[in-house]
């Protein structure tokens, strides 16, 4: 949107500290401006819309309570900040939300002083928010520091590893648990909120502190005496409030709260500024909160594309045919193997919805497992079901897989366990931007021993490559890319691929294109555009495999041209064009070739769309033909000369 457009009220925001001033009733005018703001640019852009939804209120309460520019808030994941970026200078440019040049889905350092944490994956909030109040400490300041996390976030390890360093270091900081699943009852819920404000305020626990030391005066019983009080007070307010688990953990627990109240969430704020300890805010919120269709179902818009605001409807692409995404192959492929195969286990890491295994839940309830957010306990969790004789499948984005290497490498690989690792979203993802890209998975996996690796070029392929892992006795990762196939029928009986074996796609001479995966269908046509263009016929060679290499294949091809044009969707250093090269330089086949690779460079690849990405990284059908270009000049000059 622009200045013109900014909603109402949000329009006189000219700096976060503005919030503060508000009246209660401007505050609510507030939160439905910028409710408005954000259903509308996510409608046209696409975006986290649900999450940002619930936690409008609790962003106001923040900014009620604390000053950006001093103190430290540490949002978890990033994905329901869009208030927070609003209301932080940016609603001017809101509009460009994950649009290429834009401002980022997820908060970013260097986009804002106010987003004082760079984020993207889950979990991670506690842990740098504690690095960030130690350092305070250090430098001797004052400001406080917050994480915000949701009660999905915090079932993964690295959330508990945080809070049990802050529980011992027991320093100054403030977690705000966001919980918009868990349905407390109202008269336990009033019941703990009672005991939580009363136990947690500042006169309880100076007189705490008082009855403490005239306790351990005693003599002789002093400290049993004490220990027996701390034991009853902690059965008392556990067995009626949630805060059991974080009162463990050396945590003041405050709440629950209403997480749409925001003069009680100020109020408890406040109450959490006064610990002199860790202390956790439990904030109770809804899920795309004040628009009817996120609240019904928060899930479709938890990460959602263009819709009708009016209805909620996905917009509709026009003529263009609606052809199945890989995620949909993989999902309906992987029900059709577990219907003949009752070894077959589908574990995924709290997206069900978005790896395709919602329909395995349906369909085989008792093997399938959601593990929540938590990439490294599917990955081991797999190779236990594996060394028992179940093929797990685990379904996980290629970037988050990324958390889960050390189990990769010691569960699964180094025993040598048949678990298929499945890498939804590798390659390009698009608006998300470079936390969500799966640039690494090749680089990561192929150096691992008994690790194979196929990239199937379609949604044909990928049906194949499927059946092919329930012949491997071994490790195996699949990657394929987030969106639609290129409408390659799929097989009603498919066959295993052969390991280790590539195929050409179009015989040339000079110059040959070996690709992997995605990039495969483009290089070709770039292939076949160039031979009615210019008479000249590149070879095309898709290696499909990128551990084990089809050694003798490429081996043939390289010994019969002059030049080589790598295409692959991963990064470059240590991807599939370096696993050839490595090859061909062990055999010393590399002597007089013209070299050319294109795939993802030495840096962060920022957001965009797909097609605008591949388009400006050459990582597409122009891309692929202006290099096979060159390369047949390059080819020719050096004959010439």
């Amino acid at each position: 949107m622009t200045d013109s457009t900014i909603p109402g009220l949000l329009a006189r925001i000219q700096r976060p500290t503005d919030v503060a001033g508000l009246s209660a009733d401007d505050l609510r005018t507030l939160a439905a401006d910028l409710r408005t703001a954000i259903i509308d640019t996510v409608s046209k852009n696409g975006g986290h819309l649900a999450p940002s939804l619930g936690v409008v209120e609790l962003t106001l309460a923040m900014l009620s309570t604390f000053d950006p520019g001093k103190d430290k808030v540490v949002w978890d994941v990033g994905h329901q900040a869009y208030a927070w970026k609003l209301l932080t200078g940016r609603a001017a440019d809101f509009h460009t939300l994950r649009r290429r040049h834009g401002i980022s889905g997820f908060p970013k350092p260097c986009e804002s002083e106010y987003d004082h944490f760079g984020v993207g994956h889950s979990s991670t909030s506690i842990s740098a928010a504690l690095g960030m109040a130690l350092a305070r400490d250090l430098a001797g300041d004052d400001h406080h520091v917050v994480a915000v996390i949701g009660d999905g976030s915090l079932t993964a390890g690295l959330a508990f590893e945080g809070l049990n360093q802050a529980g011992d270091m027991g320093g100054r900081l403030i977690v705000i648990l966001n919980d918009n699943e868990m349905s407390i009852s109202r008269n336990v819920g009033a019941l703990s909120l009672f005991l939580s404000r009363n136990l947690s305020k500042g006169w309880a626990r100076r007189v705490k502190r008082d009855v403490e030391t005239a306790l351990k005066s005693i003599p002789g019983i002093g400290d049993e005496m004490v220990a027996y009080a701390k034991r009853s007070e902690h059965s008392l307010k556990s067995f009626f409030t949630p805060g059991m688990l974080f009162e463990a953990f050396q945590f003041n627990y405050i709440g629950p709260v209403d997480g749409h109240d925001v003069k009680a969430l100020v109020r408890n704020l406040e109450l959490a500024k006064t610990n002199d300890r860790p202390v956790l805010l439990h904030v109770l919120t809804r899920k795309g909160k004040g628009y009817t269709p996120a609240e019904a179902n928060p899930a479709f818009f938890h990460g959602v594309g263009r819709f009708e605001p009016e209805t909620g409807r996905a917009r509709k692409p026009g003529d263009t045919p609606v052809l199945p995404t890989y995620t949909d192959v993989f999902g309906e492929t992987l029900c059709r193997l577990a219907d003949a195969d009752d070894r077959i286990v589908a574990i995924t890491a709290a997206m069900p919805e978005g790896t395709g295994t919602n329909c395995f839940r349906e369909r085989h309830p008792d093997r399938f497992v959601d593990v929540g957010i938590c990439e490294q306990h599917a990955v081991t969790f797999a190779a236990g079901l594996a060394i028992q004789g179940y093929r797990p499948f685990v379904a996980i984005y290629s970037t988050f897989l990324q958390r889960s290497y050390d189990q990769i490498v010691h569960d699964v690989c180094i025993q040598k366990l048949p678990v298929v690792l499945c890498l939804d979203r590798a390659g390009l993802v698009g608006e998300d931007g470079p936390t969500h890209h799966g640039a690494f998975d090749l680089s990561f996996l192929r150096h691992i021993p008994h690790m194979s690796i196929i990239a199937p070029r379609d949604e044909a392929d990928l049906q194949a490559a499927m059946y092919t892992a329930l012949h491997l006795d071994a490790p195996l990762a699949i990657r394929y890319p987030r969106g639609v196939g290129f409408g390659i029928p799929l097989a009603e009986s498919p066959s295993p691929l052969p390991v280790g074996v590539g195929e050409v796609l179009k015989e040339g001479e000079g110059v040959a294109v070996i690709a992997v995966g995605s990039r495969v269908h483009p290089s070709l046509e770039a292939a076949e555009r160039l031979a009615e263009e210019t008479g000249r016929h590149a070879t095309v060679f898709d290696a499909r495999w990128v551990k084990p290499l089809p050694e003798a294949q490429l081996l043939d091809i390289v010994a019969r041209h002059d030049a080589l044009l790598f295409v692959e969707e991963n990064a470059l250093a240590g991807g599939f064009s370096s696993a050839v090269l490595e090859l061909l330089a062990d055999r010393n086949a590399l002597s007089g070739k013209h070299i050319r690779r294109i795939g993802l460079p030495d840096e962060f690849v920022e957001q965009g769309t797909q097609k605008e990405l591949r388009v400006s990284l050459g990582l597409c059908m122009d891309g692929v033909g202006k290099a096979l270009k060159e390369l047949f000049a390059a080819v020719g000059n050096a004959t010439a000369s």
